[in-house]
This record gives structure tokens, sequence and C-alpha cells, in this order.
């Protein structure tokens, strides 16, 4: 069975690429997107969906206010958070109010998908699962939320690097070149570059150039998602 999926996004980019993504592993469709909350609850009750793929910094209110008011107004699909946000608060109070599993941006598209394949393993043993469990088949399901599978990087990129690159453009009060990356996090200007093209590809980053007195324009970034 199909899962249909709804994603709730506040950045144009990023919801484009989730939604892309949705499309391209098996089992999974895009029921819609939304930018907000109010656009979210009025989905929703426009037409049901399996899943929501939730960021939790929205334009209208918090996404785990959204996740009660859903769960209030009957909705009772399952939930994937998507979010740069790291408090660890937000993250009890997430599963504490049912989110399935947890995504922290940036991700690559492998990333996404193995959660994806993870739930759809689940929902699978659910299906399969008569109308009453024995306590195995109880902890069978579980855990396999709970499995853990490290999607790859891009080839050359590793997960630590790409953090503190990531932090350095997060918290910069403005657009930072590939050179200042670089004396930000001790590294390289040609390997600041590789990683600061891969948040821009994943549409977390935007490009700009920036304009000197002499020579060619330098590209600089600028973090897209909230913080």
């Amino acid at each position: 069975m199909t899962v249909r999926v709804l994603v709730v996004e506040d950045e144009e980019i990023a919801a484009q690429a989730h939604a892309s993504y949705v499309g391209r592993v098996e089992g999974f469709e895009l029921a819609a997107i939304a930018h907000s909350g109010v656009e979210a609850l009025r989905a929703l009750a426009q037409s049901p969906v399996d899943l929501v793929l939730l960021d939790m910094h929205l334009p209208d209110v918090h996404g785990l206010e959204l996740l009660q008011r859903m769960r209030q107004d009957g909705h009772l699909c399952d939930v994937i958070a998507v979010t740069s946000a790291r408090d660890v608060d937000v993250v009890k109070r997430a599963v504490a109010h049912g989110v399935v599993l947890y995504v922290l941006k940036p991700f690559t598209f492998a990333a996404l998908r193995s959660k994806l394949e993870q739930y759809a393993a689940y929902r699978e043993q659910f299906g399969a699962t008569g109308d009453e469990v024995v306590q195995g088949e109880v902890d069978q399901l579980l855990g396999l939320l709970r499995t853990t599978s490290a999607a790859p990087l891009p080839k050359g990129l590793s997960a630590e690097t790409l953090q503190a690159i990531t932090d350095s453009l997060r918290s910069a009060a403005a657009s930072m070149s590939a050179t200042e990356v670089a004396e930000s996090v001790g590294t390289s200007r040609v390997t600041a570059r590789r990683y600061l093209e891969h948040l821009a590809d994943s549409g977390l980053a935007e490009r700009q150039s920036r304009y000197g007195q002499a020579g060619r324009p330098e590209v600089e970034y600028r973090w897209r998602s909230r913080t």
C-alpha cells in the first residue's frame, strides 16, 4: 500500500527538495506541500495522509503546537520531524507527542530514504500483525523504529566537517565566502567550498555573488533555514 505524505516546510526550496525525495522512494507518494501550520491543517482536512514530514520552524506556529492541534482534531497520522531544531527539550516533547522518527538538517537524499524505508518496514510489520500481540511482537515493532542506519554522505565528505561548516554558516550574521568559512572552521578553501556546495545543492544554503573592487566576483553562501 502506498504511503501518502504531507510535507510541512516553510522554505520553498527545501519543501520542493523534500517532496522530490519522497517521490523517489518506492512505496511513497506526495499528497501535498504546506508552508505553514494553517496550510497543513487545511491539507489534512481536505485529504487524509499516512505520514507527515514536519519542520519545527514554521512562520505561524511551532511544529510541536501544530502537532498537538493535529491530535486534537483527530489526525492520527504518523509524523517524522525533519528539522534543524537540536534542542533536547524539543526532541523530548516531539517524542511525547508521537513523533516516530527525528531527522536533523542538513541531510542527504540517502539519509531521508533510509528513514522512510525504516518507517515502511514498521508499517509493513504492523499490517502483518493480528488484532492482538505478544511481547516479542511489540518489541519487534518498536525495534524497527529504533534501528539506526547511517546513510553515507557524498564521497569525500565527513559528518564532522559538515556539522562544523553548517554551524559556522548558521551562526553567521551575514553571508560568507568559502575562504571565510575555511578560516572559521580551520580547513582549506577548496574543502569548505565542497561542503558549502553540498549544502546549497541540498537547498539548505543560498548562493549569491559578492562583487569586490577588483577581480572576478566571489561566490558567497547564506543559510536558508531558520535556526
